[in-house]
């Protein structure tokens, strides 16, 4: 009995359940104040994303497109690059970064990405708009191999090694959230602010529940700063809840400014979420206080009240981001649920084996655990189809299909939620998190059994 770790036996993808590199390089950078990535690459690699996020926040997004043709696979795609910033740069006079996200075709060619931006400041910024600070950053997003996990890493990298920059201390901590949604983020400032920690949040995309004021301004936008990415060079220490999709970049950090870079479990359900304040507190020496304790006491109640009675031995398959579908994992075990198939729509499979988390978590089940790395859903329907029982999936709404053909019941979560209204709302991290989750699973279940005519006369007595 234990955790069994298999790879995906072919090589082609069918029914993927992940995004491209480019897709969670976008993500990070519409996190930034001020900024308008540039996808250089075919309309198509901006559009379709802009397309998920639209479907998924059900608001806009500025990025931008070199809207490469045939002609550039001959004579390459700079002069596009050359004419998107001017476009850019001449038309948002309050624009400060451009981060420059190369795709597959882009990187086949071999487009000097670092040669045309030296050449733009020196002819174009330089000239034009000397009293501008306007930064262009190159980022290498090739996406033919990894998936949005390492594209939303990479572009994390990319942009702290580019605008960090030593000064003096400032006492605050460096939170790099990974790829979360804006209740997430809503959650992570709570317990921030009740700890009484000064942070530097990345990203701070909070502004993607974008609220219609009275001025009838509304437009989603992220709200970390350049100067947040330059100053983390000069905090206390940087902490990393998903170590899949940040901790590059607090790597970065602490070898070349000496910012001690902690990863902690993404803080999903009450022993990770306990993990983070104990993280905080070392960290910065704050208390715990007493209203997060009553939160922690408030999750474990809700939990309680549904665990044996509806949850326990419920059988579970989780697909997703690998820090995610871990987090959830873990959540399931404190809720006596089993977890019998996790699927990680990424291929960094080599980091996998030696993950302390899915180590800690054989260590406390006494059934199997299969996870499948590189995983499409084809993979999740094959084992339904040759007798794998399951009670409930969790996951983004890629795999609602996989729900309706085989009558399953599903709980969304993740990215994309498009078929469920305003999912990105709440938090899935935290103790409200956890509270969220439980009652949410809890009531998925309900349905199903009133669907089913399954001992639904409990819902009267209990």
């Amino acid at each position: 009995m234990g955790v069994v770790l298999v790879e995906k036996p072919r090589e082609g993808v069918i029914n993927p359940m992940y995004n491209c590199q480019p897709c969670g390089a976008q993500y990070v950078c519409i996190g930034i104040k001020d900024c308008i990535p540039l996808v250089h690459g075919g309309q198509g690699c901006c559009t379709f994303v802009r397309l998920l996020f639209a479907q998924h926040y059900k608001e806009n997004f500025s990025i931008a497109s070199t809207s490469l043709h045939e002609d550039a696979a001959v004579f390459g795609g700079m002069k596009k690059i050359e004419e998107a910033v001017k476009v850019l740069v001449r038309r948002h006079p309050n624009l400060r970064v451009i981060p420059i996200i190369t795709t597959c075709s882009t990187e086949t060619i071999g487009d000097d990405v670092e040669g045309v931006i030296r050449k733009l400041k020196r002819t174009f910024l330089e000239k034009e708009f000397p009293d501008r600070e306007v930064y262009l950053i190159p980022i290498h997003t090739p996406s033919y191999s990894g998936s949005h996990v390492k594209g939303y890493d990479t572009a994390m990298f990319s942009l702290v090694a580019y605008l960090a920059e030593k000064s003096e201390p400032n006492g605050k901590v460096n939170v790099f959230t990974g790829w979360m949604n804006p209740g997430d983020i809503r959650e992570i400032k709570h317990i921030l602010a009740e700890m009484g920690v000064d942070y530097i949040l990345l990203m701070d995309i909070e502004g993607f529940d974008s609220p219609i004021m009275p001025d009838r301004s509304g437009f989603a936008t992220g709200n970390t700063t350049v100067e947040d990415i330059r100053d983390t060079a000069n905090s206390t220490a940087s902490i990393v809840l998903c170590k899949y999709e940040g901790f590059k970049a607090a790597e970065f950090l602490e070898k070349r400014f000496g910012v001690p870079a902690v990863v902690t479990p993404t803080p999903i359900g009450i022993r990770n979420t306990d993990m983070f304040l104990k993280n905080l507190r070392r960290i910065t020496g704050r208390r715990i206080p007493d209203s997060l304790v009553e939160e922690r006491g408030r999750a474990i109640d809700a939990m309680v009240d549904l665990a044996h009675m509806f949850l326990a031995d419920k059988r579970v398959a989780i697909y997703g981001d690998p820090d995610l579908v871990i987090g959830l994992a873990q959540f399931c075990v404190e809720c006596e649920m089993k977890p019998v198939l996790l699927l990680f729509g990424d291929d960094a499979s080599k980091h996998y084996a030696k993950d302390e988390r899915l180590v800690e978590l054989e260590s406390k089940v006494e059934y199997d655990i299969e996870v499948v790395m590189n995983a499409d859903f084809w993979e999740l329907e094959r084992r339904i189809k040759d007798g794998l029982k399951l009670d409930l999936i969790l996951g983004h709404s890629k795999g609602r299909y996989v729900s309706i053909d085989y009558g399953i019941p599903m709980v969304r979560v993740g990215f994309p939620t498009f078929d469920r209204a305003g999912l990105w709302r709440y938090p899935v991290v935290g103790y409200n998190g956890a509270i969220w989750l439980a009652e949410t699973i809890a009531n998925t279940i309900f349905e199903d059994m009133e669907r089913r005519k399954d001992r639904e006369w409990i819902l009267n007595v209990w």
